[in-house]
């Protein structure tokens, strides 16, 4: 099957041939029907491919703690093996699809062959996802809208650990689709949404969304304005 890869090293974007994934425990094998580009996602994640090894390390600081940490527990050699081994390595691209189950593993009783699922598959023909991750589509709603899903429930979990209340005013800093998504989710809460972004006509998308103030430059001092 095909596949949508990335390579750590240079950023270069490819679509491989990979073995079908199969079902474990726990899991749903789904063949994917759609499978949503995340732009900004995506391409940070290609941006950070091109950087050099030194750029690479400034924009991960964390790992660099991490191989530091490894250098002094297993050595020089062992540990640049290791470092190059991971920037050859392929990584999957994407993280919101949908389609139809093909087969479920032990252990999953909610779903069957055949039902039509949302999911967090990347971006390739068959994906295999952890039943967590997985949720029905209702008969109403079209696979191409479902693939919406997850970055659906990335903005409404901001929204619940925001903790809003009806009513209130609330900022969106951002209005990409995951910010689109946001103001949607606040309009539909009964909250008066301000958004804010660099780019103006994605503040014109945001106020055909609900928002009821979006342009560039906003600060919270604005908002009353």
């Amino acid at each position: 099957m095909q596949q949508v890869v990335q390579s750590i090293r240079n950023g270069k974007l490819s679509i491989a041939e990979v073995p079908a994934p199969r079902a474990h425990a726990g899991e749903v094998l789904i063949a994917n029907r759609f499978s949503l580009v995340s732009a900004g996602t995506e391409k940070m994640l290609i941006d950070f491919g091109k950087k050099s090894v030194i750029g690479k390390a400034r924009a991960r600081p964390q790992e660099v703690k991490r191989v530091l940490k490894k250098v002094r527990q297993d050595g020089l050699i062992p540990t640049l093996q290791a470092v190059c081994s991971r920037l050859d390595e392929p990584m999957k691209m994407g993280y919101a699809s949908s389609g139809v189950v093909l087969s479920c593993g032990p252990g999953v009783d909610a779903f069957r062959p055949g039902d039509r699922v949302a999911s967090n598959g990347p971006h390739a023909g068959v994906v295999a996802v952890p039943v967590h991750l997985c949720a029905h589509v209702p008969e109403e709603v079209s696979l191409e809208h479902a693939a919406f899903t997850v970055l659906g429930a990335i903005a409404l979990q901001g929204v619940r650990l925001a903790k809003i209340q009806i009513g209130e005013t609330v900022l969106v800093i951002g209005l990409g689709l995951v910010g689109q998504l946001t103001v949607a989710l606040l309009k539909a809460a009964g909250c008066r949404v301000v958004g804010t972004d660099p780019e103006a006509a994605k503040c014109e998308v945001a106020r055909t969304m609900g928002a009821e103030i979006a342009r560039p430059g906003i600060h919270a001092a604005d908002w009353d304005r």
